[in-house]
């Protein structure tokens, strides 16, 4: 389990490349919704329920990630664009 405030689930999600929400529910082969629901959305017709707790506190609150999956394949988009654009152009 790991713990994390609403806000920085938040700005990790918006951090993300256009397509990332297909990319990680095709990956993990998960419902895009699923995914959504993941990072704060609330589609439960089509996406499912993620193993996400919220508690009320400051900074949006707290969020209890019981399985860290999606979180940790968004944290490793956002390394490959880091790691994408700090390499050195070579002439």
């Amino acid at each position: 389990m790991r713990t994390i405030t609403f806000n920085e689930l938040r700005k990790i999600k918006d951090s993300l490349p256009t397509g990332s929400m297909h990319r990680i529910a095709d990956e993990l082969g998960l419902n895009v919704d699923t995914v959504r629901n993941f990072f704060g959305g609330h589609n439960f017709k089509e996406g499912k329920s993620v193993g996400i707790h919220l508690e009320p506190g400051p900074d949006g609150g707290l969020v209890m990630l019981d399985d860290t999956t999606v979180l940790d394949r968004a944290l490793k988009i956002l390394d490959e664009m880091n790691t994408g654009a700090a390499e050195p152009v070579r002439a």
